[in-house]
């Protein structure tokens, strides 16, 4: 079931036919890790995203060779029937870059700015109003990008300078986050009083504390109404940064704060970079605010489940089931809505297996070697050990079939 927690946003914001914000799903994004100059590579990537659930990608476009190619990627997208939306990431030379290659700020969906690598001094606001006055020509939406490992010097200087003025001067951490916020609201301010237009513009401040970015989040939905990207920056490697990100992420999804997530993952070596989508839509169904591919129930195990064979099976049928997610996608609407337990003894065997729309309840030690296999909380079938996982996976395959091959 879907919660009906909603984020909080009025302004929606469409990119591409992704829509966030106005009570729309909450959006998953992630960002490519190749040169973007390099074609296919990119393209490969972006597919590869594209096919595990990322609805918006973002690539970086950091000098020539790479914002000439993003028409050609946009190209070899489309040929491959891949219409995800692209977002430029832009730093230092943003503005130089989208004047220099129209059809490449064109091919862009979405723009990403930081406000703290935009310029410095006098020149400063000309670039910004640069990349502005861009986005207003080709009527693009512009994600203001706070990251507090770079942020605007001459913001932290002022709000620094009043701060000290102050009869109870803020702390560092608390001045910090106040920067934070300010930097992505006077930036939005400007960019609106140049002509972009509200319902174009997205807000995000990065940090990679999940107490500060809680905290920097909740202040941030307080002051404004403009659509918010969610994303715990730098987050990590493995259970630390998935840790990290769900701890952050979760607090602030529940309160109805966010209209799209990244996870921020640093890939394992050698790892697929598609990890950070499947941790965003685990993070969404866990909470029951959307639903991505059926959910896999298994126990953790215990002295009655000596056998290892349960936990290879839990881990078959769950890659299984994300594999034809794909294809399953367009021919069985509601599949993803799917409950399987896979379970190693009768402790709970049969009872968890009879709350899922499938379940099968393994032997443990010293249990007749049998599996009882429940649909929608009835036994419809015993199976004997030898063939259990080849016999249990057409068991789903039938059920995915009748039960949801019925709605095309």
């Amino acid at each position: 079931m879907i919660s009906d927690v909603l984020s909080r946003r009025t302004q929606a914001v469409a990119v591409g036919d992704v829509v966030m914000g106005g009570g729309a799903p909450v959006v998953i994004q992630s960002m490519t890790n190749t040169d973007t100059a390099d074609v296919e590579a990119t393209v490969r990537q972006i597919h590869e995203l594209a096919q595990a659930g990322s609805e918006l990608v973002r690539i970086t476009v950091n000098n020539d060779a790479a914002a000439a190619a993003v028409v050609r990627i946009r190209e070899k997208l489309d040929q491959l029937g891949c219409a995800v939306p692209l977002i430029g990431d832009f730093h230092f030379n943003g503005h130089k870059l989208l004047a220099t290659y129209p059809e490449c700020a064109q091919a862009l969906a979405k723009f990403r700015i930081n406000p703290g690598n935009v310029g410095k001094g006098d020149t400063r606001d000309e670039k910004f109003a640069a990349m502005i006055e861009a986005a207003c020509r080709y009527d693009k939406v512009v994600r203001i990008g706070v990251n507090w490992g770079s942020m605007d010097q001459a913001l932290v200087v002022r709000l620094m300078d009043e701060n000290a003025k102050r009869a109870a001067p803020k702390s560092n951490e608390a001045l910090t986050r106040e920067i934070m916020v300010i930097s992505a609201l006077e930036s939005a301010a400007k960019a609106e009083k140049l002509g972009l237009p509200k319902e174009n513009i997205v807000l995000s401040c990065k940090m990679s504390g999940v107490q500060d970015l809680i905290a920097v989040y909740q202040e941030l939905d307080r002051r404004c109404d403009y659509a918010l990207h969610l994303g715990l920056t730098e987050a990590g490697m493995g259970s630390k940064g998935i840790v990290a990100s769900t701890a952050a992420l979760s607090v602030l999804l529940q309160q109805g704060i966010g209209d799209t997530i990244r996870i921020s993952l640093t890939p394992e070596p050698g790892g697929s970079r598609t990890q950070e989508v499947v941790v965003a839509q685990e993070i969404l169904q866990s909470m029951g605010l959307r639903s991505f591919t059926p959910q896999v129930v298994a126990c953790p195990g215990c002295g009655r489940t000596s056998s290892t064979f349960f936990q290879q099976l839990a881990q078959d049928i769950q890659s299984y089931l994300r594999e034809q997610m794909p294809i399953w996608r367009a021919r069985y609407p509601g599949v993803e809505e799917m409950s399987v337990a896979v379970m190693g003894c009768v402790v709970n065997g049969p009872g968890e297996s009879k709350h899922a729309n499938i379940g099968i309840s393994l032997p443990g030690t010293g249990e007749i070697p049998v599996a009882p296999v429940y649909e929608d909380g009835e036994k419809t079938v015993t199976l004997k050990v030898d063939m259990i996982a080849q016999e249990f996976q057409a068991i789903v395959e039938r059920y995915v079939e009748s039960h949801y091959g019925k709605k095309q």
